[in-house]
């Protein structure tokens, strides 16, 4: 298949950009794989379609406020930074995208704040908007981590144009994280409520954790047209044994497994055996999954709505099909589903 198959005419309207009033009453598409029909219900109604001794695997990776506002030396042209991920703990030695990145060279310094307690060095140049910097911070790790968060806002996606405030705090995340280090919610989840997951954990579903730390690549769009050639970016990956025990089991015993989010599903088909089952793992994932992918463990997922040429949505089609996705995506718009991270989510089962 080509990235064009997957374009689509999006109204701009439907794109998210506040959450639902409450988490788990957001919309739910639910969408049969073998039998084509569509459901319309309300997120909390997920429960209804899962069964005692059935596994929900759920990403419990945790954002950081990962966007900060620099001022450039001399000039005080102020640059935004966004922190991607550290590569040196002792050295404070992060990757990050600074913009407008035309003006930020080689040997410039940034200053965060009023008395130059937080200050950064570009040491390299790695993409086009792609700095690395070392931080200068008089004071312990802990301490210059805390400044981060002290100073960084929430890093909404690109395409919501107003500032964050108190609520995206709490909203652009779920409510299961807990390892920090995601620069993007794994949005599928943000629909979990603390009352729903008791109702769910009362039926008798089981919950099984992996983190995949989301990087700003999930959401790269493609520019090759021949899929095969399009290559993802690494994002950090963890699957504990104990995961996998539980995974594992579910399958053996024929009961359902669903990932929640297409960063759920990365991880465990990053893992998988040559028998269909999950494998412990600790790393880095660049895996790119598109029709027609062969699926090893979860045989449902749960999703937000998608761009048009994402690789989510690209991802999404391998699993349901592809022309039974575009025939849902074509339902979701006319019934005024919302997409993107704070959109509405569908179940595919």
């Amino acid at each position: 298949m080509k990235t064009s198959d997957f374009d689509f005419k999006l109204p701009p309207e439907l794109l998210a950009d506040r959450p639902s009033k409450n988490r788990d009453e957001a919309r739910l598409m639910v969408i049969h794989k073998n039998t084509g029909e569509i459901e319309h219900k309300l997120f909390k109604d997920v429960i209804d379609y899962f069964n005692e001794g059935d596994v929900f695997i759920l990403n419990n990776t945790k954002v950081f406020p990962a966007r900060l506002y620099g001022n450039k030396e001399k000039t005080g042209a102020q640059i935004e930074v966004f922190l991607l991920r550290e590569l040196d703990a002792e050295s404070r030695i992060w990757d990050v995208l600074v913009d407008p990145a035309r003006k930020i060279r080689i040997g410039n310094k940034l200053f965060f704040t009023e008395d130059d307690s937080l200050v950064a060095e570009v040491v390299d140049n790695t993409t086009s908007r792609g700095r690395t910097l070392r931080f200068l911070f008089d004071g312990s790790y802990e301490e210059f981590r805390r400044k981060l968060k002290e100073l960084g806002e929430t890093p909404l996606p690109k395409y919501i144009k107003r500032k964050p405030d108190a609520d995206d705090a709490e909203r652009y995340q779920t409510i299961y994280a807990k390892e920090e280090g995601a620069v993007a919610a794994p949005t599928a989840g943000l629909h979990f409520s603390k009352h729903l997951l008791k109702r769910l954990e009362i039926k008798g579903i089981e919950f099984a954790e992996i983190t995949l730390h989301v990087g700003l690549g999930t959401f790269a769009s493609v520019e090759v047209e021949d899929l095969s050639k399009h290559k993802m970016e690494s994002e950090q990956i963890s699957i504990s044994e104990k995961t996998c025990k539980i995974v594992n089991h579910a399958i053996e015993t024929k009961h359902r497994v669903c990932a929640i989010g297409t960063t759920s599903m990365r991880a465990i088909e990053t893992s998988v055996s040559a028998n269909k089952r999950l494998n412990p793992f600790e790393g880095w994932t660049n895996k790119f999954i598109f029709p027609s992918y062969d699926f090893g463990i979860a045989d449902s997922m749960i999703t937000n709505f998608h761009t048009p040429k994402s690789t989510l949505m690209m991802m999404v089609s391998a699993f349901a099909g592809y022309d039974l996705i575009m025939k849902a995506y074509k339902e979701a718009i006319k019934e005024n589903y919302k997409f993107y991270s704070y959109g509405d989510a569908m179940l595919i089962i």
